[in-house]
């Protein structure tokens, strides 16, 4: 009867809007770092389903989880319940770099509060803004971190990240548990998603869609830069690599702010570049002038 009812709820129209832009929602990654219990695994990719994700493979992807046959393991299996397709699918990676390699915007699920880390987005608004980034980029693709069981994320994966959000429940009693908070960030990208297919032509919040949006840089691409850009601060002096404070946390989490484009990576690289050379050009300045100084003096 649930199901009934869950049928005649959604409009015949929004059913065929999903059906033709499916891929879309192909597009949407969730990535779980070091789950503890199988049978949650398989009961996030029920979550997924549920919602609409994870029709492709690689939809679900598992940074070093406890177990290690986890996507065999029978309490996986049994939990996943119709989402054994999904749980198939699922990757098994080592680090989060390569949970969120090809990615163009990255959300990681965290209540602890970081004071240099991404910007924190409410769970509505971080599933608006990954619409957007969808819609801009035809091949773009997105993705929702969620940390252990017990331990939540580590520091290095959320910094890696281009937001961050939390599920504001009951501050008495805040317990959920994996699945159930993928199951809640499912149902608001669902949203967004539908609203945005249902409404083309307008940004998420009802604004025109006005102005050029250029293709979101990829999470690769922005660990490059930002090596780039850390040699170049260095070269010129800005940075003192023995004592570096808080100087790229805070880079970080300026730029994450942004969402940088692709070309506006390529933009930051190149000004990386120029500090390099500048500074290498000083270098042999200053070799040539104390080699004349040498030779006045003999």
């Amino acid at each position: 009867m649930t199901e009934a009812l869950n049928s005649q709820a959604e409009p015949i129209s929004v059913a065929a809007t999903e059906s033709g832009a499916a891929d879309i929602f192909s597009r949407v990654r969730v990535v779980l770092v070091e789950t503890s219990h199988p049978g949650n695994v398989g009961s996030v990719a029920r979550a997924m389903k549920t919602m609409g994700f994870g029709g492709q493979p690689g939809s679900l992807v598992l940074v070093s989880p406890r177990e290690p046959g986890v996507l065999t393991h029978p309490e996986a299996v049994a939990l996943a319940s119709g989402a054994d397709d999904v749980l198939a699918g699922a990757r098994i990676v080592e680090d989060v770099e390569s949970a969120l390699a090809g990615t163009a915007f990255t959300v990681a699920m965290t209540a602890r509060q970081r004071e240099f880390g991404p910007p924190r987005l409410l769970p509505r608004a971080a599933a608006a803004r990954g619409q957007a980034v969808l819609a801009a980029d035809g091949g773009g693709i997105i993705a929702f971190v969620f940390g252990n069981e017990r331990y939540g994320l580590p520091n290095d994966a959320v910094l890696r990240c281009s937001a961050v959000t939390h599920i504001p429940a009951n501050p008495a009693y805040a317990s959920l548990n994996l699945a159930q908070a993928v199951q809640l960030i499912a149902y608001e990208m669902r949203l967004a998603l539908l609203e945005g297919q249902a409404v083309a032509g307008e940004a998420s919040d009802g604004a025109p869609n006005i102005g050029y949006a250029g293709e979101p840089a990829t999470a690769e691409q922005v660990e490059s830069m930002f090596g780039h850009l850390q040699a170049g601060l260095v070269a010129i002096g800005f940075l003192d690599p023995d004592n570096p404070r808080k100087l790229m946390p805070r880079l970080r989490r300026m730029f994450a702010r942004a969402g940088l484009e692709r070309e506006e990576v390529n933009i930051l690289r190149g000004i990386a570049k120029r500090m390099l050379l500048a500074s290498d050009g000083d270098d042999r300045a200053g070799r040539q002038g104390r080699q004349t100084d040498g030779n006045k003096e003999s």
